[in-house]
Formats: C-alpha cells, structure tokens, sequence
C-alpha cells in the first residue's frame, strides 16, 4: 500500500492534539478508578457516551453541519467503533485492580505498535534507529510483566497484566483506521461514529447482565467490574459521572484530529506524556508508588520514544524546508 500524501500531513496540530487528548485520558482514568469500587463499567461508559456524543454534536455543527456525518464508508467506521470499545474495556477492567501507573505504563505498548503497524498498513517507512527504539521499548513492556514472578508476588493473575497490552493492541489497530478515514471524514463525525458504538455496546450489557446476577461468587476484581449490577450515582458521585462524559468528548475528538492531521511515526511518540501524569495522579490520589522494575520498563520506553521522535524530526527538517518554499509559488 502506498504511503498516504504527505502534503496532508500537519505536524504540529498532530502534536498539539495528541497532548491536548493524553491530559484529557489520564483525567479519565482518574475518574473511571475512582468510581470504579461502586459502579460496573458498562454503566460508566453509557453515560459518559451520552453525555460526550452531545458534545461530540455539537463539534459536528463547529466543522460544517449535519452533512459531516455521512461517510462513503460505513463499514470501516463501525469496525473502528467496534474496536475502541474492545481497547477501552479490556484496558478499563485492569484498571480497576492495577495501580494507576502501572496499567498505564503497560497499556503504552500501543504507540509502538501503531509505528510497527504503520510499515505494512500505511507504507510508512521506519529506518534501524526507530526500529531498534521500538524494540528497546518492548523490552520495557516485557520487563514489567516480570516472568520471573510467582503470581503470588504479582497480586493479579497474568491475564489481568497482559490486558493493557491486548488493549494497546486494539488501540494501535484503532489509530491505523483513523488515519486511513481521516482524509474523508471530519474528526467530529469520527468521534460521533466513537460515542455511538459505545452506547450500542453499553446497552447490550445492560440487557444482558444489568441486573448484576453474573457477578454473583465471581471472585476476579476485573470481572466484577465488568459484571456489577447498575447503581444510580448519588452525591459528588453524579458531578463525576458529568465530568467523565464531557471529558469524554474531549478524548475522541482531540486523538481522531491528531491521527488525521499527521504521520502516525510523527503522533505517536507524544502519547508517552500520559506516563508521568499516570504516575502522579496514581500518587496523589491513591497513594501508589510504581515499582522499580517498573521505574525501569517506563525508562526505556520513554528512552525508544524520544530516539524515535528525534529521528523523525531529523528525517522530517529538509522535507519540512521544501514544503515552505514551494508554498510561495
């Protein structure tokens, strides 16, 4: 497959819509940890959903009206719905028993995966020096699932660890459809398309297990987030479920603008700026402090991420100069 044109390409507002949605993800998790002891996760997520897709609207009406939703493929955008609601759940029911940076450090598998996927998917190209930092940055993710541990020592069972990394996964796949459709629908539409798989999802484990009755003797933390029954917010509890869903607007539309307006070896290095806010906000709000061995895997992705954003500007600069010049004709 070609690579897409790279006249299309704008870094900066890639970067600055890529930083804007990493704040706005880990005040996400924040929130979804937090009320995650006393609501299921399918009931976080149908209101976050509907309160975000209005929201989501209303940016439909910003960038041009109601004819920004119609798309000539309706396919890819329902499998890119279907997707995220894959990531999102399998990295959300981690959440609820990991610390806060833990998880988060596990989960940034993905911009690595989506650099790999970028070769095969979108005919982008990735020299030896990006590579090898991809690679030193999978031997991060590999040295925080600590094989060599006893699953007493872990505290969680091994699938509950390698969540965040099927989710990465998920995710990666997600952001590779993104910047396939970016050219031919506006990020809006995208993150109404987003909301929209989210509530059809969420509604279905209502029908199915709203009740609570298959949460009944289960023992796993994950599972019985997954599977509580729904409880009506009382309290600050309300306030958080309103800021969970207006931030959730916020998040499917800054990460769909990102992917659409640049390189995808350009974007998703800057994603690592959710690491440290992970950390801090797991710190301050839950009393979590990561690991060394932890504090060594986020060392070396971070390290893969900055080799890998260096030698993309480096690649990028003379591209870049061509660019102005030609603009003056």
């Amino acid at each position: 497959m070609a690579a897409i044109d790279s006249t299309h390409s704008r870094p900066l507002a890639g970067i600055l819509f890529i930083l804007a949605g990493m704040v706005a993800i880990s005040f996400n998790d924040l929130l979804i940890k937090q009320l995650s002891g006393g609501y299921p996760l399918h009931e976080m997520v149908f209101v976050r959903s509907g309160i975000g897709i209005l929201f989501s609207l209303l940016l439909v009406q910003v960038e041009g009206g109601w004819h920004v939703l119609k798309t000539p493929r309706p396919g890819l955008h329902a499998l890119r719905g279907l997707v995220v609601v894959f990531a999102n759940m399998t990295y959300f029911a981690a959440l609820a028993v990991l610390p806060l940076g833990e998880a988060t450090a596990l989960y940034f598998v993905a911009p690595l995966f989506i650099t790999l996927l970028s070769i095969p998917l979108l005919g982008e190209s990735v020299g030896p020096w990006r590579f090898g930092a991809v690679l030193a940055g999978l031997a991060g993710v590999a040295i925080m699932q600590r094989p060599w541990a006893s699953d007493t020592e872990l505290h969680v069972s091994r699938l509950v660890l390698l969540l965040p990394v099927i989710s990465a996964f998920a995710y990666a796949v997600n952001q590779i459809l993104t910047r396939k459709i970016g050219f031919t629908s506006k990020a809006s539409a995208m993150a109404v398309y987003i909301q929209l798989a989210f509530l059809v999802v969420s509604a279905l484990f209502w029908l199915v297990a709203g009740d609570g009755r298959f949460a009944e003797g289960v023992e796993s933390g994950s599972l019985i987030f997954l599977l509580r029954a729904w409880t009506m917010p009382e309290g600050v509890d309300r306030w958080l479920f309103l800021a969970l869903g207006c931030n959730s607007a916020c998040v499917a539309y800054c990460l769909s603008q990102a992917y659409r307006s640049a390189n995808a070896a350009v974007v998703a290095p800057f994603e690592y700026v959710g690491l440290p806010l992970a950390i801090l906000w797991g710190w301050v709000f839950f009393a979590e402090v990561p690991q060394p061995v932890v504090w060594l895997g986020i060392a070396l992705i971070l390290g893969g991420g900055l080799v890998v954003f260096i030698r993309e500007r480096m690649r990028n600069r003379p591209v870049a100069t061509a660019r102005r010049v030609n603009r003056r004709y």
